[in-house]
């Protein structure tokens, strides 16, 4: 086949090839290879799927001709399953995205400024690229209908659900799947849905991103592709990154079309969940069934999104059975351990008052440690003291002359350490760590800021401190 890719090359620009070289394969069945000489580099393409290869090649020329960034089409002979395509070089958004956090806590301005630009240019493809595009090219399907979905929610409950030893009743779960898709199909599908939107599918060159694998594009709605690069699972954006990219898509939208925003949010998280369901599937058939282990390194991540999203999404459809198969995922010790992923833990303390009731935990987990402090000594007693709190000096003063608090703090830190050496350790994101006395002024105060200033100085993990009744 390299033989063949250098006697087009050689037809078709009228010159000698001097190298041809592999490049590293991913995901798919595609061959690639970099063929150069002293004038150009190209990269020449084998891919035995006809269907696939026209379906790209008819979307490169449309794309190109609109102006977008795409690679060019040099030629195609499509009879021995080859075509040359334009070098777009090596460096993908993920890799760059690797390469400026590597070391840093927080999300690099260069790289946000990176996101933005993507996430301006993708509405030009999907709605000013979508118009006169041939969609009878579209493989393996012309629109992301409901077919599309059941296929991809059946890929999940088959290749992921079953493989991972997930506990559902097949019935109801088909039953809730259809009532899902029924949702979905309500949003606006008119629009290129470019399918697999994702950073490992979006080159930087020349200082501006540039797309490719569209292959599988066709008609859609415009919320698929925009959560496939927001919730894309090794990417791990910071979700406040997320919600900042997503306003600046919408504004780019907009900028081409008028949009409803209540109306494009009411289902985007939707399907947010469809494609998480659609690359849990894949990292299932690829990791579990065809034993290519690098892809289960993704799964710890798109738990870590699932319990973002079960915290924060209440969609307006009863699907019971989803919403249990999703808890029990992010309830699996197992299968946030796979691959090397490093997931910061986020340990939320508080202080209450008992008779104002235990905090609730919001984020599904059952609540973590609840401490009760009021055997202890309390200030609160005494005239000088009452109308203060564990905030003020003089109370924390007052509390350095009474060794019991120590021996209690020492105690919860012995055990709380534990605890967050082994969350860690297997990749949970949050712990919820409550402290109740009688008002939720003193002496939960007070342990629970001992407590977040012992586990900001011990571990490298994010602490949130919130007093409940102070703050009302």
């Amino acid at each position: 086949m390299p033989e063949k890719l250098k006697q087009l090359f050689e037809t078709h620009f009228g010159e000698k090839v001097e190298d041809l070289s592999p490049l590293p394969a991913h995901g798919s069945n595609r061959e690639y290879f970099r063929i150069t000489n002293g004038k150009r580099s190209v990269i020449g393409a084998k891919n035995q799927d006809r269907l696939e290869n026209d379906a790209f090649i008819s979307f490169s020329k449309h794309f190109h001709s609109k102006g977008l960034t795409v690679p060019e089409i040099y030629a195609e002979d499509l009879s021995s399953d080859i075509y040359l395509q334009e070098d777009l070089g090596d460096v993908t958004l993920f890799d760059y995205l690797l390469k400026v956090r590597e070391g840093q806590k927080d999300f690099p301005p260069e790289l946000l400024k990176t996101y933005e630009q993507v996430v301006s240019l993708l509405p030009q493809f999907q709605i000013k690229g979508g118009e006169g595009l041939d969609y009878r090219k579209s493989y393996p399907h012309h629109s992301f209908d409901r077919q599309s979905m059941m296929w991809d929610l059946n890929y999940f409950k088959y290749y992921f659900l079953k493989l991972a030893h997930i506990r559902f009743n097949e019935q109801k779960l088909e039953q809730d799947f259809r009532t899902f898709t029924d949702f979905l199909l309500e949003a606006d599908g008119n629009h290129f849905l470019y399918r697999d939107f994702q950073s490992r599918n979006i080159m930087l060159k020349d200082g501006k991103p540039w797309f490719i694998d569209y292959q599988g594009g066709r008609k859609g709605a415009l919320q698929y592709d925009i959560a496939s690069l927001l919730f894309d699972a090794k990417a791990d954006l910071p979700f406040e990154v997320r919600e900042h990219l997503l306003d600046h898509y919408l504004n780019a939208v907009n900028e081409i079309l008028p949009i409803d925003r209540e109306a494009f949010t009411k289902h985007y998280y939707a399907f947010v969940f469809i494609r998480i369901m659609q690359a849990m599937g894949a990292y299932g058939y690829r990791g579990f069934y065809e034993r290519k282990t690098h892809f289960l390194q993704s799964i710890p991540y798109a738990i870590r999104n699932l319990e973002y999203l079960m915290r924060k999404v209440d969609l307006p459809i009863e699907i019971p059975v989803m919403k249990d198969v999703f808890q029990q995922l992010i309830q699996s010790s197992a299968l946030r351990e796979f691959g090397k992923a490093n997931l910061r833990l986020k340990v939320r303390i508080s202080s209450f008052s008992f008779k104002k009731g235990v905090p609730v935990d919001d984020r599904g987990h059952g609540g973590g440690f609840v401490f009760d402090c009021r055997f202890l000594p309390n200030p609160g007693r005494e005239i000088a003291y009452k109308k203060l709190s564990a905030n003020d000096q003089e109370v924390v003063d007052w509390f350095a002359d009474k060794p019991d608090m120590d021996r209690w703090l020492r105690r919860i830190y012995t055990m709380v350490d534990a605890a967050v050496t082994s969350y860690e350790e297997q990749n949970f994101t949050d712990l919820m760590i409550s402290f109740g006395c009688t008002g939720g002024q003193h002496r939960s105060v007070h342990s629970a800021n001992r407590l977040a200033a012992h586990l900001k100085e011990t571990h490298d993990i994010d602490v949130v401190l919130h007093h409940r009744e102070l703050e009302q």
